[in-house]
């Protein structure tokens, strides 16, 4: 399930706010990547022409943007089993931050599960409708007690 190593370069650490900012643009170019349908390519090049990128993580921009639909069945079905609705029913905010949130549980075990449940939430406060961050952080513990199930076992003392 994991096709991604931690610090695959082994590159200095990114800074959290420089991993936060990825999320925010990746949040905006998966979200016009599923509204409009354009290429990825050209929203990555769009977004690294247009945007002042210098302080994001542009690695973990690319792998969100790249990754996510790459690996899209397997990040619905990840968080499908949790949902009270159709994707279609959703709203796009929403499901653009559980794609990323879950993305980040399932294939990034790097990142703590409570830093990308918190990061998701924070997503979905600064994005989404007034309320949608409760929902998106129901959704995600659910996911995470599934697929970070010794992560979260191991922080408990268990």
């Amino acid at each position: 399930m994991n096709d991604t190593v931690s610090n695959p370069n082994n590159a200095a650490k990114p800074k959290p706010s420089e991993r936060r900012r990825a999320r925010q643009y990746a949040l905006q170019a998966l979200y016009q990547w599923h509204m409009a349908g354009a290429s990825l390519t050209d929203i990555d090049v769009q977004f690294r022409t247009d945007y002042d990128m210098s302080k994001v993580d542009l690695g973990y921009f690319s792998e969100l943007l790249h990754g996510i639909p790459r690996n899209l069945k397997v990040v619905q079905d990840g968080f499908e089993p949790f949902l009270d609705r159709n994707f279609d029913e959703l709203d796009p905010i929403e499901l653009t931050t559980l794609r990323i949130g879950t993305f980040e549980l399932m294939f990034r075990l790097d990142v703590p599960y409570k830093v990308v449940i918190n990061e998701s939430i924070e997503l979905a406060k600064r994005y989404g409708a007034e309320e949608s961050h409760r929902y998106v952080n129901g959704i995600l513990d659910k996911v995470a007690a599934r697929a970070r199930m010794e992560e979260m076992r191991a922080l408990r003392g268990k």
